[in-house]
């Protein structure tokens, strides 16, 4: 986004640039298959515990192998946390407006867990409107990882939020955490409004 009117970006489909690419993503593995493979291989074990633990994550069947906690917008200069509960309820999370002052500088942290079993090429995708026009697209690669007890958080790189008069007003945001097989662990729609101060 620029000082002037955002322009209307024109962007691939990611279904269709896989296509091109003629990509496939590798079948996946439970984490019992992949503790199992090359067990007589001593560096090759000792380099897997490093990444996925010590033995099989106990966890509920019934929770979703990858859970999108909370995205925090994190930026210096605000007079407080700028965050949305991602575990609640997403539809009132669409009546909320979040505020950047324009011109701060400002990155998004995304915190999740991997409950069961690994989760390859995880991406963050965000959507952006302005009456109705979609505005922006980013993709964000949050790589791939496997289940533990603990939160993960990918933090985006620091971006400016536009300034000026034709940059001032509300954009709607629709987010997507998706992986390598196009699994949608979560989808998310919210507001956020640029202006001249923070307490305008």
């Amino acid at each position: 986004m620029t000082e002037k009117d955002p322009e209307v970006h024109v962007e691939d489909d990611d279904d269709e640039l896989d296509s091109k690419l003629n990509y496939k993503p590798p079948p996946q593995k439970t984490l019992q298959e992949l503790q199992e493979l090359d067990k007589d291989d001593e560096s090759l074990a000792k380099y897997k515990k490093s990444l996925l633990g010590d033995g099989p994550v106990v966890a509920d069947p019934t929770v979703a192998n990858v859970t999108v906690t909370r995205l925090t917008l994190v930026c210096n200069s605000a007079p407080g946390p700028i965050t949305m509960d991602l575990t609640g309820d997403l539809e009132a999370l669409k009546k909320q407006t979040f505020v950047i002052k324009e011109g701060s500088e400002y990155c998004a942290k995304i915190h999740f867990k991997v409950n069961r079993e690994i989760v390859s090429g995880l991406k963050y995708v965000q959507h952006t409107y302005r009456t109705g026009v979609k505005v922006d697209k980013v993709t964000f690669m949050v790589g791939s990882y496997g289940p533990r007890p603990e939160e993960y958080e990918f933090i985006t790189p620091l971006e400016e939020a536009p300034k000026g008069m034709m940059a001032r007003g509300n954009y709607r945001n629709k987010s997507f955490f998706t992986d390598d097989d196009k699994h949608d662990h979560l989808t998310w729609e919210w507001n956020l409004a640029i202006k001249k101060e923070w307490t305008e």
